[in-house]
């Protein structure tokens, strides 16, 4: 009986995807980890089924990140808990050094489109989409997994040093364009 408990408690606390080594690390071919920003972020675009999220200056690229997102990446949040990440044009409204999530930025999802979408059909829109870090409480040997899976309820996910970076750099109100 033990067992069996064991092996339900497993499946439970089991990453849904598990990192395998035979599969290409997302990050393998990224160059720009080693760009240190030192300018004021003014814009953001996001390329989902890319999984890079794009910093710009002036209209000049600064610097690119990989990024994780929520477990049904593809297609756009319609709806409260169906764990996809929004598309459309939002801005940057909140920001939270005391996240649990290392820090974070929020993206003003729901825009007025989404809300009204979601009415339509007697649903929330959800909310709370935010640009975080690892989750607090990680364990170390988890970090390579987390950067090479999509596992945030919506969010977008990166490094809790790109975090750190981004909240440094990015200001309240920056628009953010989440493309598919």
């Amino acid at each position: 009986m033990k067992f069996i408990y064991a092996i339900l408690l497993a499946f439970i606390f089991l990453p849904s995807k598990v990192y395998s080594q035979d599969e290409p690390y997302r990050r393998s071919k990224y160059t720009d980890a080693s760009i240190i920003l030192d300018k004021t972020i003014d814009s953001i675009v996001v390329y989902k089924s890319k999984r890079e999220m794009i910093v710009f200056h002036h209209k000049n690229k600064t610097k690119s990140y990989i990024i994780s997102l929520g477990y049904e990446p593809t297609g756009c949040k319609r709806f409260e808990g169906d764990l996809r990440t929004p598309e459309g044009l939002y801005y940057i409204n909140d920001r939270n050094k005391y996240s649990s999530y290392h820090k974070n930025l929020g993206i003003s999802y729901p825009n007025i489109i989404d809300s009204f979408y979601a009415r339509i059909f007697g649903q929330s829109p959800g909310g709370e989409i935010k640009i975080h870090g690892f989750p607090n409480k990680h364990r170390k040997d988890q970090e390579q997994e987390l950067l090479n899976t999509d596992w945030t309820i919506g969010c977008i996910a990166v490094s809790d040093w790109e975090i750190d970076e981004l909240y440094n750099w990015v200001g309240l109100y920056c628009p953010i364009l989440i493309l598919p």
